[in-house]
């Protein structure tokens, strides 16, 4: 009987070992948990940003105030009855006076 308990002890504390010690024990088993959580963070920022793309998409094909828009903020377009004011910072007109001399 002592023999047998002995032989089950060694078999569990072999299993335990490997569980504990190895390559493919709980470790791992941590790398990948933190790997899928990881992963999961990435595809939850990306869907925010599809459904933020998406929604631009539909607006840009849907809404004719949202084409102007973009393209007075982007390509700077003034419609034909607008006049088109540059402000200009006082340090920038100094800065270009003193380049001139």
């Amino acid at each position: 009987m002592r023999l047998v308990i002995l032989v089950l002890v060694i078999a569990l504390a072999a299993v335990q070992a490997r569980l504990w010690f190895s390559d493919q024990g709980l470790r791992e088993a941590h790398r990948l948990q933190a790997a899928v959580e990881s992963q999961r963070q990435e595809n939850t920022e990306l869907r925010l940003r599809n459904d933020a793309l998406e929604a631009e998409v539909r607006n840009l094909r849907d809404g004719l105030e949202a084409a102007e828009e973009r393209a007075r903020a982007d390509l700077g377009l003034v419609r034909e009855d607008e006049t088109f004011f540059q402000v200009v910072p006082t340090h920038a007109v100094e800065r270009a006076e003193r380049a001139r001399r």
